[in-house]
């Protein structure tokens, strides 16, 4: 089972991927050029470790809060993907951990990417549903 993770929340778009006992991870500066060519980073950073869209199972995309351009970029691109290849997805916040995690360490989650899908099944992050978490 393969699983992509998308954070455009932050100052860097961070891509990861989940394939069997690996962990891939990409970091890319957060700038507009960036957001333009979200998809363009997805497709490069997936096929840089030898895999593609339609062998992703899984895929986990950070709802915010954060960055507005950033979440509606990635949240869009994640929906488009689930309308064409019916790849499920998890739309995740760091408030949807906060019952056993503390606030202050909640950003350290990505440094264990693996983490991440189990803490959405324990915490019954819903599938395929989105609502964004926006900073003011």
């Amino acid at each position: 089972m393969k699983r992509l993770i998308i954070d455009a929340t932050r100052e860097k778009v961070i891509l990861g991927l989940i394939s069997n006992r690996n962990i891939y991870t990409g970091r890319y500066i957060n700038s507009k050029k960036n957001y333009d060519k979200l998809v363009i980073l997805i497709n490069k950073f997936l096929l840089k470790h030898k895999t593609n869209l339609d062998k992703i199972n899984r895929i986990y995309v950070n709802r915010g809060p954060g960055s507005y351009v950033g979440i509606r970029n990635s949240l869009s691109i994640v929906k488009a993907i689930y309308l064409s290849k019916k790849i499920d997805y998890f739309s995740y916040s760091y408030f949807d951990f906060k019952e056993k995690t503390k606030i202050e360490d909640q950003p350290n989650i990505l440094k264990n990417l693996r983490k991440l899908p189990s803490l959405c099944n324990k915490f019954k992050v819903k599938k395929n549903l989105i609502k964004p978490i926006y900073l003011s």
